[in-house]
């Protein structure tokens, strides 16, 4: 790794606890090499000095460098599988263990889009089957910025473009870009209603930290389902083998993991885990 780029990151890991030297290089230096154009620095070295005298520039290098990409039920056939595959297994396996309550972890959650749609998938079964459980979702993600977005529940139609027309009524008001209650139709914006809103606890986490296996803020973790989806592809294989060890004892006996389209456990870790279908790219935890 160059030097100044090796620097840069260890700066970022000081001021802000969070630790980009797993992440593939090719990605860190596309992204670096954005901030340095925007800031008209000439090169890395260049852009370390300006990085050292600018505060208001590391929170910029670290929008950047954070990957925020999410819409409402993205990958629609993967939310169906869970609906009318895996949450009838978990649901049933809850009714045997007299075990009340429903926990569900999204690792990396962006702008809030995955777990509020979590949120309304499990809000709907249980409208139809007739039956409840105490739901937990926790949403974390290493950007203030994002986390903070995801709290105020407004969107653009771009996010909510794949949400069947039903649930866009039942659960979405039509808004202007500061939340404000908008009736007119074709209205760009739209804000989740506050039973959604309420179902989901943000917080910042960062996935690299070893010292925890869970947000401390689902205080034990075992989750029964885990979300971790297009996050492991940014990182190289010892930071994924730290991070797939982390969710694998974040999950409870029975959970389990649902990765993106383009991952699979390492191979260390895929004896942890049974694939319970290639397309969805879904895995029960492994006693």
């Amino acid at each position: 790794m160059n030097k100044d780029l090796e620097i840069i990151l260890n700066y970022l890991r000081e001021k802000r606890g969070f630790d980009y030297r797993g992440y593939k290089p090719s990605m860190i230096q596309r992204r670096l090499m954005h901030r340095i154009s925007a800031t008209g620095c000439k090169d890395r070295t260049s852009y370390l000095q300006y990085l050292l005298g600018h505060s208001d520039e590391l929170d910029r290098l670290v929008d950047t460098l954070t990957i925020n990409v999410s819409r409402f039920f993205r990958n629609t056939l993967t939310f169906e599988y869970l609906a009318h595959k895996i949450l009838p297994l978990i649901v049933q396996e809850k009714a045997r263990l007299r075990d009340h309550s429903l926990r569900v972890w999204s690792a990396g959650c962006s702008f809030g889009e995955e777990p509020y749609s979590i949120a309304i998938l499990i809000k709907e079964l249980f409208g139809k089957e007739d039956f409840s459980l105490d739901l937990h979702i926790f949403g974390t993600d290493i950007d203030k910025g994002a986390l903070k977005k995801a709290a105020a529940a407004v969107y653009p139609f771009e996010s909510i473009k794949d949400v069947k027309y039903g649930l866009l009524k039942r659960y979405f008001t039509p808004v202007n870009a500061h939340g404000r209650k908008n009736e007119k139709t074709g209205e760009d914006f739209f804000q989740l209603v506050h039973e959604i809103r309420d179902a989901v606890t943000f917080s910042l986490y960062d996935m690299l930290d070893q010292r925890t296996f869970a947000p401390p803020e689902s205080i034990f973790g075992s989750f029964d389902m885990v979300f971790c989806r297009n996050l492991l592809i940014y990182f190289n294989i010892d930071h994924q083998n730290i991070i797939l060890d982390k969710l694998y004892h974040s999950l409870s006996n029975i959970g389990y993991l649902i990765l993106g389209e383009a991952e699979i456990p390492a191979l260390e870790y895929q004896r942890h885990f049974k694939e319970m279908d290639t397309f969805y790219h879904v895995y029960q935890k492994r006693q």
